[in-house]
Order: C-alpha cells, then sequence, then structure tokens
C-alpha cells in the first residue's frame, strides 16, 4: 500500500497550489484529480498576475507538470472512500487502489447552480457569465442582461453596471422595492419585469432574452447572480463540521474540526477566483507542513527517549 505524507483530493489552482509546496517541502505528496475543473468551458481565465490571458488548461498543465518535477506523484481518478485510521487516513480510489495518508486536503471545488432557464446551460462562459471580474473586460461596452432569480440580484446588476453603461435587470413581477427602483433609475439600470423562458441564439451567438409572455428583449451577454453548490461529500465522510449553508467549517489556514484534515479554494470559499484559490492552497500546505514537523518532533523526541 502507498504511503504519503499529504494526499491532495482535486488538482484545480488550489490543489495543484498545495502540491508543488508540500513537494518542495520535501514532503511525499500524492495529488487525485478527477479531470472536471470548473471553469473547463472558458477559454482564459483573468486576474491572475503574469498569467492573465491564459486558458485554465494550460495553467493546470503547467501545474501538474511542477509538481512531478518536485517529485510529487499525480493521478487522474476519483475517491471512492475515505477513513480516518489510527496513523492517519486510507483512501480508496475509484481504480480499486488504496492509499494512506499522514494528512489529508480537500480542494474539490463546487457546482454552479443555475436557474431553469432554457439555453442557459449551453451558453456558459461564454456569453452567459457568473463573474464580472473574470470576463467583465472582454465583453465591456455591450449590452448586457442581468437575470434577477436571487436576493442579491439588484447589487450584482450595480457592480455589473461598472463595465457597461447599457445594463437591463430581469426581475420577477413585484420583486423590486422602491428603494431598490430608485437605485437602479439612479444608474440608468434598465429593468424589465417578467419571467424569462430562454436565451436567444443565433448563428452559435447570444442575441437577447426571451420572457415568457412572448417578449423578446436583445442582449449580447447575460450575466447571472451565482448561487454556489460546495462539494462537501468528503467532508461529510470525515466527519468535518458543516455549517447551517453547506459549507465546511475550517480556521483560517483551512484546517477542518478533523485532526489532519484541510479545505483550500472553491470548496470553501465560493466567491475565491483562481489566483485567491491558489494563495488558499499555498497557505493551507504550509499549515499542514507545520503540522507535519510537529508531529515529526514529537516522533522523535519519543524515539530519543526510547534509546536513552
Amino acid at each position: 500500500m502507498n504511503r504519503y505524507d499529504a494526499v491532495v483530493i482535486g488538482g484545480g489552482a488550489a490543489g495543484l497550489s498545495a502540491a508543488l509546496v508540500l513537494s518542495r517541502a520535501r514532503r511525499h505528496v500524492l495529488v487525485v484529480d478527477a479531470g472536471a475543473p470548473r471553469n473547463a468551458p472558458a477559454t482564459h481565465m483573468h486576474g491572475f498576475l503574469s498569467r492573465d490571458g491564459t486558458p485554465p488548461g494550460e495553467l493546470l498543465a503547467e501545474g501538474r507538470r511542477e509538481v512531478k518535477d518536485y517529485g510529487g506523484d499525480v493521478v487522474d481518478g476519483q475517491v471512492a472512500s475515505a477513513r480516518r485510521t489510527g496513523a492517519g487516513f486510507e483512501i480508496e480510489l475509484s481504480d480499486g487502489v488504496t492509499v494512506r495518508a499522514r494528512r489529508v486536503l480537500v480542494a474539490t471545488g463546487l457546482r454552479d447552480e443555475l436557474p431553469d432557464v432554457e439555453g442557459l446551460r449551453e451558453r456558459w462562459a461564454r456569453d452567459v457569465l457568473h463573474c464580472p471580474y473574470c470576463h467583465g473586460y472582454e465583453v465591456r461596452g455591450q449590452a448586457f442582461g442581468v437575470l434577477g432569480w436571487s436576493q442579491e440580484a439588484v447589487r450584482y446588476a450595480q457592480i455589473v453596471r461598472q463595465w457597461s453603461d447599457d445594463v437591463v435587470l430581469f426581475a420577477p413581477p413585484a420583486s423590486l422595492t422602491e428603494d431598490e427602483r430608485e437605485q437602479l433609475a439612479a444608474r440608468a439600470v434598465g429593468v424589465v419585469e417578467g419571467h424569462v423562458a430562454r436565451v436567444v441564439v443565433e448563428d452559435d451567438t447570444l442575441r437577447g432574452v426571451a420572457l415568457t409572455d412572448g417578449r423578446i428583449v436583445g442582449r449580447d451577454v447575460v450575466f447571472v447572480p451565482p448561487r454556489f453548490a460546495p462539494d462537501n461529500s468528503l467532508f461529510l465522510t470525515l466527519g468535518c463540521d458543516i455549517d447551517a449553508t453547506g459549507w465546511v467549517v475550517t480556521d483560517a489556514t483551512g484546517r477542518t474540526t478533523v485532526p489532519g484534515v484541510w479545505a483550500a479554494g472553491n470548496v470553501r470559499n465560493p466567491r475565491a477566483q483562481v489566483i485567491t484559490a491558489a494563495g488558499e492552497g499555498s497557505a493551507a500546505a504550509v499549515a499542514v507542513n507545520a503540522d507535519l514537523v510537529d508531529e515529526d518532533v514529537h516522533d522523535a523526541v519519543r524515539a530519543h527517549r526510547d534509546e536513552h
């Protein structure tokens, strides 16, 4: 059975960053990656210093290479089961291989939940977007639509307004307060009340938004206020505390309530962009290594006493 100092579950920016730091700390590290990154539909990522505009897949491929160059192992697959043992953790992979780890770092990310609007998922990360900081500059000045399906939609529309003078909020009937209407009008954000049925696509290009009453409002881009669902199944399996909204409970370094288990990236922080997730992975790795050092010291002192 293979034994590792740390097994990192998830090979995105957070997981690979953590594995890189741990490998450089001369730790024996395994990364298990399911190969389904959240930003796979995006052609480029933005806001990552020195890597702005890089295709997401290119960043991950380079990250894998760097981890391997420092002696880390990277495998494609999924975790079938994980359990705590007296000496750490036992993790079974989907191909039947079982590995043991002194520490576990989970970086499995999250799922984007979208409203039930025809065509929305198919245009995701193309001209249906959720993060203006990731994509707003590339579509600046175009005609934006914002789907008002969440309580944060008005605030979100005001933020999106930074990238275009032509913004329309599609709001369910009677959902806006007078204060919200005034705020939107003050910054020339249009309001279309009604229920959205589908996005209109012609020649593989988004052309507008169709409402259930037959109206079609021309738009070039649709922004969707995000709803995030954490991939928390491993935390539940390992017995980590989960808060009332489904997110794992951690300290500032990503340490969970189960000794030896850490979390990093979107699995604990839904608003982490790629650069933020990478930073969280690095910080968690430093904490994991420090925890391993504490254990190494304890074991060394005990061995030293036994010898003397």
